[in-house]
């Protein structure tokens, strides 16, 4: 049992990761828990920290107009779960509008409950998002 919880809850995670990548916003929220949020690592103003699901969805609904595409691509390098966790790396890819482009590598820790993402944990390296968005 403990596994195909593990199976499932990789799932939901790797699904909430397309539907992030799709720059789909109304759909993302509605994969989150309502009581979900989304924290940064780091102390990078204007963009570490932890964000509610009612402050979330606008901060990636107006970063959408820095993508070329509409949206930053997370795709999911590698999924370990355990209990209601799922820890991942993953790379990042967006073409920005200016032509530049921000290539992240990230870890999340992510946490499910009910078929929702109740929390996401993002590391990354700030200097490079410091770089390519206030440098």
């Amino acid at each position: 049992m403990t596994q195909l919880v593990a199976d499932e809850n990789k799932a939901v995670v790797a699904r909430f990761f397309e539907i992030f990548s799709s720059g789909d916003v109304p759909a993302l929220l509605n994969a989150m828990a309502d009581d979900g949020g989304w924290w940064v690592s780091g102390k990078l103003e204007g963009m570490s920290g932890r964000y509610d699901k009612a402050s979330f969805g606008p901060l990636v609904e107006g970063a959408k107009a820095i993508y070329k595409s509409g949206s930053l691509t997370i795709t999911p390098v590698s999924m370990i779960a355990e209990g209601d966790k799922v820890a991942v790396e993953a790379t990042g890819f967006a073409e920005l509008t200016d032509g530049r482009t921000y290539e992240p590598q990230y870890h999340f820790l992510v946490s499910v409950r009910d078929g929702k993402v109740c929390e996401v944990r993002e590391y990354m390296d700030t200097q490079h998002a410091k770089d390519t968005f206030f440098g």
